[in-house]
């Protein structure tokens, strides 16, 4: 039997402990257990929170990679004896509210420098996702990011997309320049031969439109690579 919240120190129960040194201090059982709030009669709301983490090993993920939680159903949640229905669902809505404040806010003028400025917007986003995610960055002639679109949510190993899909609505507004991002679910980043194939016909298509295809970046987990500097780089 695990020992009861009210039988541990103040300071280390997590809603006090957050309160007195801050969210950073508390580890991911602690962060979770406040979610969850209550624990059943044979065990703590942190012995919950652990179990719940223990589903990682289910999913092949190191124990401090939370890239698995997102994924969780509702279903998986009520599993653990303890979480029910509201919890499960409150659990989902939390996965949810992180992933949309991981968005970048499209309004605050951003401009782009290098390659890393784009990963430093869509890193977060992107990084978790199982399905391969296409984006296009549309800027102006000062590479200020005018509007960041989303073009085809495809699979876990491809995505159906087009050039003209790309470039449609930089032609529609005008705008002289594009970077192309998506991601690779398995987590790395080095582009494929249909990767680099690709990229060359949207060049060309980009050019015929008198569209600067900037780069093309491909976002794997905490990693992404420039195909451009990646050709530059093998002389491709």
């Amino acid at each position: 039997m695990s020992m009861k919240m009210k039988e541990l120190p103040i300071s280390e129960r997590p809603y006090e402990k957050l309160e007195m040194y801050g969210a950073h201090t508390l580890s991911n059982a602690e962060l979770l257990a406040i979610i969850i709030k209550n624990g059943t009669k044979e065990e703590s709301s942190v012995t919950l929170a652990q179990k719940i983490l223990s589903l990682s090993k289910k999913q092949n993920c190191k124990e401090d990679n939370l890239k698995f939680f997102q994924e969780l159903s509702i279903e998986e949640f009520m599993q653990i004896k303890g979480i029910g229905k509201v919890k499960a669902i409150q659990l989902k809505a939390i996965c949810e509210l992180a992933k949309r404040i991981s968005k970048p806010i499209e309004n605050i003028k951003t401009k782009i420098k290098t390659p890393q400025d784009i990963v430093n917007l869509l890193m977060d986003e992107l990084k978790e996702e199982k399905r391969e995610i296409v984006k296009v960055v549309i800027m102006n002639s000062q590479n200020i990011i005018l509007k960041i679109q989303t073009i085809s949510q495809g699979g876990t190993s491809s995505v159906q997309v087009d050039t003209k899909d790309i470039l449609m609505e930089a032609v529609k507004i005008g705008a002289p320049k594009i970077i192309m991002v998506h991601n690779h679910p398995s987590g790395e980043s080095t582009p494929s031969k249909a990767d680099i194939e690709f990229t060359k016909r949207l060049e060309k298509a980009a050019e015929v439109l008198g569209i600067g295809l900037l780069d093309h970046v491909i976002i794997g987990y905490n990693q992404y690579t420039s195909i451009k500097s990646y050709l530059i780089e093998k002389r491709i």
